[in-house]
């Protein structure tokens, strides 16, 4: 700006000084203003009318002071002071939870105000010429404009850290839900809080794989709402943990749902009580989640895995099964492999019928006798004994679970 609009800049001083003398006054002028103006602040009434009242006449002050001192606003050199009431009000705005559009349409009206108000002296003091006006309009605007930039900065900042502070809230709290901290009546009201779930009542956990669907919590929560189930889920490292309220202690009416809105392989509890056991259900969610393989879009409830989850649940002890029972047949070429123990496993669920066997297998049924005789070869075990049945099922399933030397390993959570 040349030496011309430097003087019309100075000529504001006066001005704005007089002005100033009647900050208080124009600070309840303007808290009147923004409650009929702005409903924002009416209706989420967060804003206290003596705090709305200080943070008027602060923001007035700093604009009445900038308007009358050159090299402030409009882009030229500044110091933080001028922006400490814009600052502050951005920052509580954000921690009220107020939306900045109707934060910075009091600024808006306040810039209006500071217009009107110079306008008035300047008459009263028959200062005022067209141009000196037009000039200082420029001048108000400006600087209404640069503290408003001033003040979305402070409310973006405060903004980001309490979504910051939030997410590291819900992250404790969800830690200390599965590691049994709701076992303490104080923590278990705070998470039925949070959560927005009761305290008490039959409860399951699901445990699912991440992907696009599962990524987005809240739309799950209100998808599986939409079918009379109470949930609160939880994105974590390596996968999707949900606490679901029951209405009653079982889980019938609710797999399907729960398969329906996730999409993605998951493992649910069996139904536990209360807030105080969601640790334990967690473990067990985690535990049928593991007798999934594959990638199958199921939900595996651990009631119905409860021979794999024993075998998880000592893997060392799972194998000595395994081995002892299966012995070379895991050595073999992984196609005969397929082929024997898959009939295996049908003679061993149709409880040792070689005509069952035959007939789910598609096969004549002294193919099916050929290769019972060559497993038993292999193993040693005379698996006609009706002894054994119990063993050898748990074998196989153990040899379900557990990974094929020839495949790569699968990652569950």
């Amino acid at each position: 700006m040349g030496q011309g609009g430097t003087d019309k800049a100075l000529a504001a001083a006066p001005l704005a000084a007089r002005v100033l003398a009647r900050v208080p006054e124009l600070a309840g002028e303007l808290v009147r203003t923004i409650e009929e103006q702005n409903p924002g602040y009416r209706t989420m009434a967060v804003v206290p009318r003596d705090e709305l009242w200080r943070s008027c006449h602060d923001n007035l002050t700093r604009v009445l002071e900038m308007i009358a001192q050159p090299g402030t606003g409009g882009g030229r050199p500044d110091t933080r002071e001028h922006y400490d009431a814009a600052w502050a009000t951005g920052r509580r705005r954000a921690e009220q939870g107020l939306p900045l559009d109707d934060v910075l349409r009091s600024f808006r009206l306040g810039g209006r105000l500071v217009w009107q108000a110079l306008i008035d002296q300047a008459h009263a003091d028959q200062l005022a010429g067209t141009e000196a006006l037009l000039d200082m309009a420029t001048r108000v605007w400006e600087v209404v404009d640069t503290i408003s930039a001033q003040v979305a900065a402070a409310y973006h900042l405060a903004e980001g850290d309490l979504l910051r502070a939030d997410a590291h809230r819900m992250a404790m709290l969800w830690e200390g839900l599965l590691n049994g901290q709701a076992k303490a009546a104080s923590f278990a009201h705070e998470a039925s809080r949070v959560l927005g779930v009761p305290v008490a009542g039959p409860y399951a956990v699901a445990v699912a794989g991440l992907g696009p669907v599962t990524a987005d919590t809240a739309t799950l929560r209100r998808r599986l709402a939409a079918r009379d189930i109470v949930s609160a889920w939880q994105t974590r490292a390596d996968a999707l943990v949900g606490v679901l309220a029951l209405r009653q202690p079982t889980l019938a009416g609710v797999l399907d749902p729960v398969a329906e809105v996730l999409g993605t392989p998951a493992g649910v509890s069996l139904v536990v009580h209360g807030l105080a056991e969601v640790d334990t259900a967690y473990q067990q969610a985690l535990l049928a989640r593991r007798t999934i393989r594959g990638d199958q879009a199921a939900v595996t409830a651990l009631e119905e895995r409860l021979p794999e989850a024993l075998l998880l649940s000592s893997p060392d002890l799972a194998r000595q099964l395994m081995h002892r029972w299966l012995g070379g047949l895991l050595d073999i070429a992984p196609a005969e492999r397929g082929l024997l123990l898959g009939t295996l496993q049908i003679w061993v669920a149709t409880g040792g019928s070689v005509k069952h066997t035959a007939d789910a297998a598609y096969c004549h049924r002294n193919t099916v006798i050929n290769r019972l005789q060559r497993m038993q070869a292999i193993t040693g075990h005379d698996f006609t004994d009706p002894g054994c049945l119990v063993e050898l099922k748990l074998a196989l399933r153990a040899a379900a679970l557990m990974p094929d030397p020839d495949e790569p390993a699968e990652h569950h959570p």
